[in-house]
């Protein structure tokens, strides 16, 4: 239970089917929250007044140490070697499916149940019945043996519904505002997050085209990513930022069409459950769009893209759908 208005009509809905619930909160970091956010105090004293009004057991886990080792440093490597990661599949497919789920067997407890907006059945992953809630891409790293035992209660569920049920029983998180920055990062500024965290990174450099001629000065190659415009402080253009080379500390820029890229490697790859044979669609983002492509080989993940994608971004994910399933994801590690 985050203290947000999903897992807290998860818990809900669970105990009016009769099952025996227990309410448990992850501690994962320092950050008060603030709105945008989630996982602070607020939001674990929202988390247990509704477990009170529920009348479940109610009990905050610690994990902290562990967040830190498979979810923060991890995010800040990430930035320093020039990629772009994403947090929330780290803490979804390590700490919460991974860790928490340990933690909760031993409580005793046969499922977790969580507020994602997703579906799984028998030890697969399904896309949410509203496709403007969609949470599988975050849960691509989920092994078979996780799913098995996850309940996805809101599944089938529109926000608006969400809503109305908490409304309906009473629950504190009803119009809580969704949570959508990076839990940890104040200010969702994370050139100034990862250079708190490595003080000692020398990232300034050039800003150059792609023959290597100088257009200009940046204070840290960790605050840009590929495909962006804004905050280049360079004349003419419009430039687009098409890589970061840590090693040497510059950014390349170029045109916005030297940004579409056809084939995909990816890394660290889980699969859920192999292809069928029907058509499959690539999302190389968060509610970005579902692209046809073709899988090359499994080991890495090469995936050809049947139309070109816009900034294919290393250290983001690639998952791979037929139909409404999510088949398997990794980390993309290089486009073409």
């Amino acid at each position: 239970m985050s203290g947000g208005v999903d897992s807290s009509v998860a818990a809900a809905l669970l105990k009016e089917e009769g099952h025996e619930v227990i309410g448990v909160h992850m501690k994962l970091h320092d950050n008060h929250g603030g709105e945008g956010h989630c996982c602070g105090l607020d939001d674990a004293w929202d988390a247990r007044r509704v477990a009170d009004r529920l009348g479940i057991p109610f009990y905050v886990l610690d994990l902290q140490e562990a967040f830190a080792e498979a979810v923060v440093n991890p995010y800040v490597d990430a930035w320093k070697a020039g990629l772009t990661p994403n947090p929330c599949v780290s803490c979804n497919g390590i700490l919460k499916f991974r860790v928490l789920l340990r933690r909760a067997t031993a409580l005793g407890a046969e499922k977790l149940a969580t507020g994602h907006y997703a579906r799984t059945h028998d030890g697969r992953l399904f896309m949410a019945t509203d496709p403007a809630k969609d949470q599988s891409y975050f849960l691509h790293p989920v092994p078979n043996t996780a799913l098995l035992k996850t309940l996805f209660p809101l599944g089938g569920m529109t926000k608006p519904e969400v809503r109305d049920h908490a409304r309906r029983l009473g629950l504190a998180t009803a119009e809580k505002a969704e949570s959508m920055e990076v839990c940890f990062v104040p200010g969702d500024d994370h050139a100034a997050f990862v250079s708190r965290h490595a003080p000692d990174l020398e990232a300034a450099g050039e800003i150059v085209d792609e023959a290597g001629q100088r257009l200009g000065q940046h204070e840290g190659y960790h605050q840009f990513t590929l495909g962006q415009r804004r905050g280049l402080g360079l004349a003419g253009g419009p430039w687009f930022v098409l890589a970061v080379d840590p090693a040497s500390r510059r950014v390349i820029v170029g045109p916005e069409e030297r940004l579409l890229r056809h084939e995909v490697l990816a890394r660290g790859v889980n699969v859920i459950r192999s292809p069928g044979g029907g058509p499959l669609h690539a999302r190389l983002r968060h509610r970005g769009a579902l692209v046809p492509c073709e899988i090359l080989s499994l080991d890495p993940l090469q995936l050809r893209l049947l139309a070109p994608a816009r900034a294919v971004t290393p250290g983001q994910s690639v998952v791979v759908y037929e139909g409404d399933e999510l088949c398997l994801g990794g980390t993309i590690a290089r486009a073409a």
